[in-house]
């Protein structure tokens, strides 16, 4: 007797998630998709940049390469979007789909709102905007303490610091994404090295500036959404086949979708406001009760702010992040495909 289909919702990973450990992802896991790369291939040739395929298979990874957002952009939806076609239609009914930041245009994809060509082409265009010098950059820091547990005392500082950098002349920060227990800020040089000096030194490790990264979902990138909507007609979009769940928590229904809202919403609002992460995933758990997570890979980095999302609600009794990993060892809600024994769950 076959068991019943489980419930999942599918998140999308963003632009940080092919580092030096997923060099070779595509290749070891997607190999066999000879016509779909070959397909993104010809496209980037006909650009002038980099083939996946030889990006993937290099023997080093280069930070300066492999993050620069004309290849990362390309590499990440292909491992991401094969990661979609091999979870197991037996096991799992996809019920929604949602990504972070660079993932809502990978989650277009695979709902089915763009198609193969559609998809590169906004994707590839986005990620290439700035291949001639970023336009500011990102800081990340977080607002949580040791058990994942949301720290009030110190948000409320962190968004103190913002307003007073934002009083500084020259100086421009926005909040960029919130992403679970951290804040993603993007801003000018100016403004985010005032910030970076101004919030406490956390862990030896924050606040840290991302590389090669811009300004994303800020005022600051309102020319790069004034191009997209030039270049990327609303004809590149078809209604989803799955519910997407946007960066301001909003469901877009396969037979409610307004193609012209959902364009304006994609080249407009997430390139030049906040990227909510948190309030999508909190849409997702409420709103479809899905019986797992599926993070696609590349990356595994996306497991933990998921995780956090999860404990500031409550999901499942979860109270901290001891309860989380003791969930994760007995019964995984969260599959993440870029961490090979979960991904075994999820073909």
């Amino acid at each position: 007797m076959t068991s019943k289909k489980q419930r999942a919702v599918v998140i999308c990973p963003g632009r940080g998630t092919y580092n030096k450990e997923e060099l070779g992802y595509l290749k070891n896991y997607h190999g066999d998709k000879l016509t779909f790369i070959e397909n993104i291939d010809q496209y980037r040739q006909l650009k002038g940049q980099l083939a996946i395929s030889e990006l993937d298979a290099m023997e080093n990874y280069s930070m300066r390469t492999h993050t620069a957002g004309e290849n990362a952009s390309a590499l990440i939806y292909a491992c991401a979007y094969n990661d979609h076609q091999a979870i197991n239609p037996e096991l799992y009914d996809v019920v929604a789909v949602t990504g972070n930041s660079m993932g809502w245009y990978i989650a277009l994809a695979v709902a089915g709102a763009l198609n193969h060509d559609s998809a590169i082409e906004l994707i590839n265009t986005m990620g290439s905007m700035m291949s001639n010098g970023l336009i500011g950059g990102q800081l990340i820091y977080p607002i949580i303490d040791e058990h994942w547990l949301k720290d009030k005392s110190r948000e409320a500082q962190v968004m103190q610091c913002l307003v007073e950098v934002n009083q500084q002349a020259g100086c421009e920060v926005y909040v960029s994404i919130y992403l679970g227990g951290y804040v993603v800020f993007g801003g000018n040089k100016q403004g985010l090295k005032a910030l970076e000096n101004r919030l406490p030194i956390i862990d030896e490790r924050y606040p840290m500036n991302l590389f090669n990264h811009a300004a994303f979902h800020t005022p600051l990138l309102s020319s790069v959404s004034e191009q997209a909507l030039k270049q990327l007609p609303v004809s590149l979009f078809s209604t989803p086949d799955i519910p997407l769940i946007d960066g301001l928590g909003n469901i877009w229904q396969p037979y409610s979708t307004d193609l012209n809202k959902l364009h304006q919403y994609t080249l407009t609002t997430q390139v030049t406001e906040p990227y909510n992460f948190s309030k999508a995933l909190e849409v997702a758990i409420k709103e479809y009760a899905p019986d797992k997570l599926i993070i696609l890979g590349p990356g595994a980095t996306l497991g933990g702010a998921v995780a956090q999302c999860l404990i500031e609600h409550k999901w499942l009794g979860l109270s901290s992040k001891k309860d989380f990993v003791e969930q994760q060892k007995q019964a995984p809600f969260i599959l993440s495909m870029g961490i090979a024994e979960q991904r075994k769950l999820v073909l």
